[in-house]
């Protein structure tokens, strides 16, 4: 079930969790001058903060991933199957940081903050940290009883982030080349959307007869992580785009942080850093459009939770050219922002709730329109 959102006129309250003295203070005191949010509590690790919870029932909590004792991911986990509310993380840099945040995502965090390097970036950190908890006390957030078991598991951190030398284990998962006769399935999803697509991807079948582009907005260096993730759980083989990756059915490719992903006249990825499209890049429309002005009526598009209306410029225009475009419903939509859009613009061939998006996927993939 859904958490409280915070009614319009109240504070939001927040409970502030780190192990770092420092960093309490300065998110309680940023967090503080803002007139719409009071600072309800503070705690030094997750044991106290599953304390203090039920005490002071926040309306969003922020919750440092590295912390001793009980970690952050574990403490998410507690939180969520527990007192389901909005989280937002605070996370490093750092490959391993990644890779937990993107767990963090599909637990179910609403939103994350990369923590300042040094402290002259301070103020830009805490400016993002205002937004998003604002943003987060008006998302939906859902137990784990309602997610499938595979997105449950905190996986390992991969020994090839934590050793330089080591590889990545080799893929036993089989693509063919793209043709003409195959569909082009493109995803789009924004807050919520690791989790979405932990929901999604697993569900679809390595044989249908489609490449796959996911475009999921997210800050450079956390995407390889997501596309690793989906990776370890799915039939599909998934990896972060590179330039020159060819459609192949059986492979989804995910739209790197920071650039555009376009498809060429010869199926080829490029990669670029035009300016951000709707304030984001990498930008759903910008996917999908490259892909109906090649693919036409062979596209296929799903629009996952997210904020905004990326992804609704490019789904007319999918659906116009008859194309089939799936929106997800707002009763399982974290932020229900993009797919609404999608459903307002009269763009969306059916609305269907997270569960059943990867069997619609199959059902117009295999339909010949």
């Amino acid at each position: 079930m859904a958490g409280q959102v915070a009614t319009a006129g109240s504070p939001i309250r927040v409970l502030v969790v780190d192990d770092s003295a420092f960093m309490r203070f300065t998110i309680a005191k940023h967090l503080g001058e803002v007139p719409s949010i009071t600072i309800v509590g503070t705690a030094r690790n997750g044991g106290e903060a599953l304390e203090l919870i039920p005490k002071l029932k926040p309306d969003v909590v922020t919750l440092d991933v590295e912390m001793p004792h009980m970690d952050g991911l574990t403490t998410l986990r507690e939180i969520m199957s527990r007192h389901p509310l909005p989280v937002v993380m605070l996370s490093s840099l750092t490959k391993e940081g990644a890779w937990e945040t993107v767990q963090a995502l599909t637990l179910g965090a609403v939103d994350f903050v990369t923590k300042p390097d040094t402290k002259a970036n301070i103020a830009a950190v805490m400016a993002d940290v205002v937004a998003k908890v604002q943003q987060a006390a008006q998302a939906k957030v859902f137990a784990f009883r309602q997610m499938p078991p595979v997105s449950m598991r905190i996986l390992p951190v991969p020994s090839y982030l934590v050793n330089e030398g080591s590889q990545p284990p080799r893929q036993q998962k089989t693509t063919r080349p793209f043709t003409s006769q195959d569909k082009v399935l493109v995803i789009g999803s924004s807050t919520g959307g690791p989790r979405a697509l932990n929901i999604v991807i697993p569900g679809l079948s390595a044989n249908m007869p489609a490449a796959v582009l996911i475009v999921q907005h997210m800050p450079v260096g956390f995407t390889r992580s997501l596309a690793e993730r989906l990776d370890a759980i799915s039939q599909l083989a998934v990896k972060e785009a590179a330039p020159g990756d060819k459609l192949e059915v059986g492979r989804a490719l995910v739209a790197p942080g920071g650039f555009h992903m376009m498809v060429d006249d010869s199926n080829q990825i490029t990669l670029n850093q035009s300016p951000p499209v709707q304030g984001v890049r990498p930008s759903v429309d910008v996917t999908m459009i490259s892909a109906v002005q090649r693919y036409g009526a062979s596209v296929v598009g799903a629009i996952l939770t997210g904020m905004g209306s990326d992804g609704t410029n490019a789904a007319k225009l999918v659906h116009n050219a008859g194309g089939w475009i799936i929106a997800e419903d707002e009763s399982t939509s974290v932020v229900w922002g993009m797919p609404r859009s999608v459903f307002e613009a009269g763009a969306a061939n059916e609305v269907v709730p997270l569960h059943e998006v990867a069997s619609a996927v199959h059902k117009a993939i295999s339909a010949h329109h």
